[in-house]
């Protein structure tokens, strides 16, 4: 078994290397997904929400004004605030998931794809929390895969993604801009990772990194499992 963390800036190209991996045969978890399921109406993260940044922050039908919070989280100073809301709920999702996944195929290589790895250990430590295993990705998670992008092919894949133009397209790389500041640098993460695939936009040189960095990943979830059985 291997737990894997497959992070990069947005418009790195993280979910194209997740469906590649997840057609190789990982088993592969969104932590924008989570994310979202955990911010639902009823659920203990969207009511920490409400408490926090008050009732305006959803909409008529009780659901959140996504738009919204992230305006008061960039652009008002708080995203601090909302990822400590946040993260620890979906990373204990995803530890519950990896059990899952393990107990069910023990040779599993079990991939969560999150954009903050690296960002969620650097907020617990400023937080002063450096004792939950926020402060340390290494504690949850055996490999960590970056992908890198120049960041202008990153805003534009970014923009691209949300299908805006004219005024909305330049507000958008606007938007790209100030999320990316958020983020470790690429260069930062490639120094710490354990594997890095560089996404330049050729999709077929692309999944060739895909294909052997798999191959790689097999072989150590191997040979973990077979580490375990001689203990």
């Amino acid at each position: 078994m291997l737990r894997v963390g497959l992070t990069g800036g947005l418009g790195s190209g993280k979910s194209t290397i997740a469906q590649y991996l997840r057609e190789l045969g990982a088993e592969v978890s969104e932590s924008d997904d989570v994310g979202r399921a955990l911010m639902e109406p009823g659920q203990p993260v969207y009511n920490e929400i409400l408490r926090v940044f008050g009732p305006g922050v959803a909409d008529a039908d009780g659901r959140l004004n996504r738009a919204r919070l992230a305006q008061l989280a960039f652009s008002g100073g708080r995203l601090d605030e909302l990822n400590g809301l946040v993260h620890p709920a979906v990373v204990e999702a995803q530890r519950r998931w990896m059990n899952e996944v393990f107990a069910r195929n023990p040779a599993a290589v079990a991939v969560v794809v999150s954009a903050l790895i690296f960002e969620v250990e650097r907020d617990a430590r400023n937080r002063g929390d450096l004792d939950s295993i926020l402060s340390d990705w290494r504690r949850r998670i055996d490999r960590v895969v970056v992908v890198t992008a120049p960041d202008e092919a990153k805003i534009g894949r970014y923009v691209d993604r949300l299908g805006v133009f004219g005024a909305g397209r330049a507000a958008a790389e606007a938007d790209a801009r100030a999320r990316l500041a958020h983020q470790v640098p690429d260069a930062v993460k490639a120094a710490r990772a354990d594997y890095v695939v560089e996404n330049a936009g050729d999709k077929e040189a692309l999944r060739a990194q895909v294909a052997e960095l798999w191959e790689r990943l097999k072989a150590e979830s191997n040979k973990l499992l077979q580490d375990a059985s001689l203990e």
